[in-house]
């Protein structure tokens, strides 16, 4: 199924074995693939204020997880992190994208990391955006955010959940962003942040990198008040590393503020847009 939300973007159901997978498509075709996945409690929709500044250079493509977004949702599938980037593979492979510089914000981080892992073949470069480097640079919340028995979240619960994904207090989600959260399962939600904890928990994302030989930029929010801001500097054990700080910002910087996280994003995959392995 297929259908366009604007003049340039194509809105895509793309049907796996285990689920539908929504892909949003801006750009020219013939450019080279950027792709960017979504953290936790997210959808593609957190990149559209990123999007405008990337299509000039760029075919940007936005997937859905399964459990996110307009994906499917079912609460039989596996929510690991491995599961999510095998997932994401085969929807690239049924765009017909053969390489693509990968770019995820947060947990989506880890899954362009287990993508690369699986499919070397398919990553030109990799871009983490605040996306802890290992459990030990975790800053713990204050209370759990939702139980069962709180199950559709109220909107003071969701903007209680989202406010530190950002630096400035009072910082006002977009309302369509609160609805992606309320359109999850309470499963899909739990399972996909275990599969990131299990995921990081079994080895840190530097160690999985260094071996893989992928060029890698770190951008990270220096206020970030999920992850310490410090600790992207555990990636520079990765050779050629490149980490970036973004001064004033938290864990959000694709919205907080799209233009200044563009200028280092883009000076990047302009570089190893569709390098050789």
């Amino acid at each position: 199924m297929t259908s366009f939300t604007s003049d340039s973007t194509k809105s895509t159901t793309l049907s796996l074995d285990d689920g539908d997978l929504h892909v949003y498509q801006d750009g020219p075709r013939d450019a080279p693939a950027l792709l960017l996945i979504h953290g936790s409690a997210s959808s593609a929709r957190s990149w559209d204020q990123l999007v405008p500044l990337l299509t000039g250079s760029h075919h940007v493509i936005r997937i859905d997880l399964l459990g996110h977004g307009r994906s499917a949702k079912p609460d039989d599938r596996d929510y690991t992190t491995p599961d999510q980037a095998r997932r994401v593979g085969e929807a690239l492979d049924r765009l017909g994208v053969r390489r693509a510089v990968i770019a995820g914000h947060s947990s989506g981080g880890a899954v362009a990391t287990a993508l690369a892992e699986e499919r070397p073949d398919l990553v030109s470069a990799l871009v983490l955006i605040n996306t802890g480097p290992s459990l030990d640079a975790f800053i713990a919340p204050a209370s759990a955010a939702f139980t069962p028995s709180q199950w559709p979240p109220t909107d003071e619960q969701l903007r209680g959940f989202a406010s530190t994904g950002f630096s400035r207090p009072g910082y006002q989600l977009p309302d369509e962003l609160l609805d992606e959260v309320r359109c999850m399962t309470l499963h899909t939600l739990a399972a996909t942040m275990q599969g990131t904890r299990d995921y990081l928990q079994q080895r840190p994302l530097p160690d999985r990198l260094a071996p893989l030989g992928e060029p890698l930029l770190v951008i990270f929010g220096e206020d970030d008040r999920r992850w310490r801001s410090s600790s992207a500097a555990d990636y520079r054990t990765v050779p050629g590393a490149e980490v970036e700080l973004l001064p004033g910002l938290g864990h959000t910087p694709i919205l907080e503020d799209p233009e200044r996280t563009a200028v280092p994003l883009l000076a990047f995959t302009t570089t190893h847009a569709n390098q050789p392995h």
